[in-house]
């Protein structure tokens, strides 16, 4: 059945007839944009529809299923070579459908299950990974079905183009989430465990996973590929939150700002054990009591260093304020901003005028692991 010259014999006797599209299609029922359909050779009428055409366009049904007029010795021949190549046309139909009716399915399916997944598993579980590419798959599938009436080439093109658009769209939404989320990639190559470390290597940026598994983990996000294992910053505190980037904020001139100073010490490093603190307008100091036992937390030294970097973090941050006491509930630690100034070693270039940032993590930051370090620069500053 040649729906392309069938399409042309109704132009053509909608012409004769003078009639436009939109008169024929009024005449039985349907759109013009139907009637244009169907004479561009893009879809045949549908069965129900063969006989008020035909009628419409003052031809028999024979002619319109051939395309042309059917000479009366050939009639006969004709009608039946029409009747099996309409049945044969509707059987096809029904399995285009059909196909597309499970393609759509499948394609629908792919997609919830790749949302579903990637919903439901936690970002650094290679399973959320695995059922979303199986979700791709399976759309994929949908999309092949309903590509089938296409030439091979042209359903292999855009297949492929589909399969490659969904990927991409998966790692655009996974760095997404990376970066808004401070999260695990979902879709990363290479898992590399360095100790208290986890580095992820994704397809355009890799991600460090420091502290995994505890109070203080935290993420750096190496969009330029600047960092190694060794380079990396590194402490034993949550970075975000404690890091010269987050507290800078909370710089001040005076002691004497309450709201200031409690949101400086929550986000320094013990403060997530809890604390209150207190004070001391006429001295300049303050007193910060945190709700647990020092020795019940001090593994690997985690006290010695918190308390190290809070003391200079806090005499850089708070101009006037000249001690400070930390009270445990086994131990207190005093400290003395004349004590840091004459002991830290390079106290001056973190303070330049305003806090050089560079040097605050150079000279202050990446000593935080520094056990050698920690325990002679602790035992110098603190009473």
């Amino acid at each position: 059945m040649d729906i392309i010259k069938i399409g042309k014999y109704i132009a053509e006797n909608r012409k004769k007839k003078n009639m436009t599209q939109e008169q024929l299609a009024e005449k039985i029922g349907v759109t013009s944009k139907t009637i244009s359909r169907w004479e561009n050779g893009n879809y045949m009428p549908d069965i129900s529809l063969l006989k008020p055409l035909s009628e419409e366009l003052g031809i028999t049904l024979n002619d319109l299923l051939s395309g042309e007029k059917v000479e009366k010795e050939k009639y006969q021949e004709k009608l039946e070579e029409n009747i099996i190549n309409t049945i044969d046309y509707s059987n096809n139909k029904k399995v285009i459908e059909k196909n597309n009716s499970i393609g759509l399915l499948l394609v629908i399916f792919g997609v919830l299950c790749t949302i579903t997944a990637m919903s439901i598993f936690p970002s650094d579980s290679s399973w959320g990974g695995f059922y979303s590419v199986f979700g791709g798959i399976i759309s994929l599938i949908g999309v092949c079905k309903l590509t089938h009436k296409f030439k091979i080439w042209k359903r292999l093109l855009i297949c492929l183009a589909y399969f490659i658009l969904f990927i991409s769209a998966l790692v655009v939404i996974d760095y997404v989430g990376v970066i808004s989320m401070h999260q695990a990639p979902r879709f990363s190559y290479l898992k590399i465990w360095h100790g208290y470390m986890i580095e992820y290597r994704a397809p355009f940026y890799n991600v460090y996973r420091v502290n995994y598994d505890t109070k203080n983990e935290y993420y750096i996000i190496d969009t330029e590929k600047k960092y190694t294992q060794d380079t990396v910053p590194i402490v034993p505190f949550n970075r975000e939150k404690s890091g010269i980037d987050n507290i800078i904020k909370y710089k001040n001139k005076y002691v004497g700002n309450n709201s200031n100073v409690g949101n400086l010490l929550n986000s320094l490093p013990l403060s997530e054990y809890g604390l209150v603190f207190e004070i001391d307008s006429e001295k300049l100091g303050l007193t910060v009591d945190y709700h647990i036992t020092d020795w019940y937390i001090n593994d690997d030294m985690y006290v010695e260093r918190a308390l190290v970097y809070n003391s200079v973090s806090m005499f850089s941050l708070i101009d006037n304020v000249q001690y400070i006491t930390y009270n445990f509930s086994g131990k207190s630690y005093k400290v003395e901003r004349a004590k840091v100034q004459e002991v830290y070693p390079n106290y001056n270039k973190i303070n330049e005028g305003e806090i050089n940032k560079e040097n605050f993590n150079f000279y202050l930051e990446s000593k935080m692991i520094d056990d050698t370090f920690i325990k002679d620069i602790f035992n110098k500053m603190f009473i």
